[in-house]
C-alpha cells in the first residue's frame, strides 16, 4: 500500500477533478505490476495496473489506495475489470467519499465472492484525497496557506520587499507544493510588489491556475502577460472599480464582507474543478482566510532572521483579542536547508 500511495502522489496536481489513486498487484509476495491514475478522462489506476499483468491472477492481491469505482463514467467501472481478471483479494486504503458511490464498489466485489480488506494505511490514503473529499462534501476546495517568515513573524520588510526571506531549499520545496496544487493564489498587493509568475518550475506537466484576489494590477505583470496568462483568474469585489486585462479572466463578485467575498472566490474555484488551492499570501489575504475559517493547513517556512520595525506581519495588520485568537495544532517540524518547516492545522471549535 505504501508503494501504491507513492505512485498516486506522482499525479498530484494532474487529475482534477478526480483524486490521485495508485494501485499495485502482488503475486507470491512480489509486485508484478503497478499503475496510477494520470489524468482525468484517462485510465484509472486499476486499469493501468492490470493491463500489463498476464496469466492466472486468482492468487494475486490487488492493493489500491481508493475504493474501486463501480459505475460507468468517462471510463469503465474498475470493479468489472477486477472481476473479469479473476482477482479474489483486494486491499483498499479508504472508501470513496462521494455519498453517491461510497461503499458500492466494495459491496459489489464482496457479493461476487472477492475478499476485501479495508483501511490499510487509511490515514495516508484519506490525506491523499482530502482535497477531492472536501470539494465533494462542502463545495469548497482545500486551502493550504504557505508563508515564508522571519523569526519575528514578518513576511516583508518595511518597503514590502520579500525576496528572499527563506533559502533555496525552502524555495525548492515550494515548487513541489505548486506542482501538487490545482491553483496558486495571492493577493493583488503581492503581484504589485513582487511580480511573481506563480508557475511551478520545472512544471513537470502541471498547469495550475493562477488566482489573484484584488484589482489594479500592473498591465505588464507576469501573471497577465506570460505563456500561462489565459490560466489567470483575477477576482474583485463588484463594489470596487476594476480594470480589464487582455488574456486573464476577470471575475466580479458582490459581497458585503471580506469573509463572504473570499468564500465566494473559493466556491467559484471549486466550480472550475479546482480541489486544492495553495495560497502564498500576502498578509492581508492570509488574515482574511484565517478570519473566515477557510484555511485547512498552514505550511510555514521560518528563516533564522529578524526584521522588526515596520516589517509586514504574516497575517496582516488586523489582529485578534487574546481570548479570540485562532489556535493551531502542530503536525510536523523539520529542517529545510537553514530554515524550519512547520506544518499545522487549525483547531476547530466544537
Amino acid at each position: 500500500m505504501q508503494r501504491a500511495l507513492l505512485l498516486a502522489r506522482r499525479a498530484e496536481g494532474m487529475t482534477r477533478p478526480n483524486p490521485p489513486v495508485g494501485a499495485v498487484l502482488v503475486l507470491d509476495g512480489e509486485i508484478i505490476s503497478e499503475g496510477f491514475h494520470k489524468k482525468a478522462g484517462k485510465a484509472h489506476a486499476e486499469v493501468n495496473c492490470l493491463k500489463s499483468a498476464i496469466g492466472n491472477l486468482q492468487s494475486a492481491i490487488l492493493y489500491v489506495t481508493l475504493e474501486p469505482c463501480s459505475t460507468q463514467g468517462r471510463t469503465p467501472a474498475c470493479t468489472d475489470l477486477i472481476l473479469e481478471r479473476g482477482i479474489r483479494h483486494v486491499v483498499v486504503g479508504c472508501t470513496d467519499p462521494n455519498p453517491a458511490h461510497a461503499g458500492k464498489g466494495l459491496r459489489k466485489l464482496r457479493r461476487a465472492g472477492v475478499e476485501v480488506t479495508l483501511g490499510v494505511c487509511r490515514k495516508e490514503a484519506e490525506a491523499l484525497i482530502a482535497p477531492f473529499a472536501k470539494r465533494m462534501l462542502t463545495g469548497l476546495p482545500t486551502v493550504t496557506l504557505k508563508l515564508g517568515i522571519t523569526l519575528d513573524g514578518r513576511i516583508a520588510d518595511g518597503s514590502g520587499k520579500s525576496q528572499w526571506i527563506t533559502g533555496p531549499q525552502a524555495r525548492k520545496k515550494v515548487q513541489e507544493m505548486r506542482r501538487a496544487a490545482d491553483a496558486i493564489m495571492v493577493g493583488a498587493g503581492t503581484v504589485r510588489k513582487d511580480n511573481p509568475s506563480l508557475l511551478p518550475r520545472p512544471a513537470k506537466g502541471r498547469a495550475p491556475w493562477r488566482v489573484v484576489v484584488g484589482s489594479e494590477l500592473p498591465k505588464k505583470s507576469k501573471v497577465l502577460t506570460d505563456e500561462a496568462a489565459d490560466r489567470t483568474l483575477v477576482f474583485s469585489n463588484s463594489n470596487t472599480p476594476t480594470l480589464q486585462y487582455s488574456r486573464a479572466a476577470m471575475v466580479s463578485i458582490s459581497a458585503k464582507t471580506s469573509g463572504g467575498f473570499i468564500k465566494s472566490v473559493l466556491r467559484d474555484l471549486a466550480k472550475r474543478d479546482i480541489m486544492h488551492v495553495l495560497c502564498e499570501g500576502g498578509g492581508e489575504l492570509a488574515g482574511s482566510l484565517i478570519r473566515a475559517g477557510l484555511v485547512d493547513e498552514f505550511v510555514i517556512f521560518m528563516a533564522p532572521s529578524l526584521l522588526g520595525g515596520t516589517g509586514f506581519p504574516m497575517v496582516g495588520k488586523k489582529g485578534w483579542a487574546l481570548s479570540d485568537m485562532p489556535r493551531l495544532r502542530f503536525q510536523t517540524l523539520e529542517t529545510c536547508g537553514e530554515d524550519l518547516l512547520l506544518r499545522a492545522v487549525p483547531i476547530k471549535e466544537k
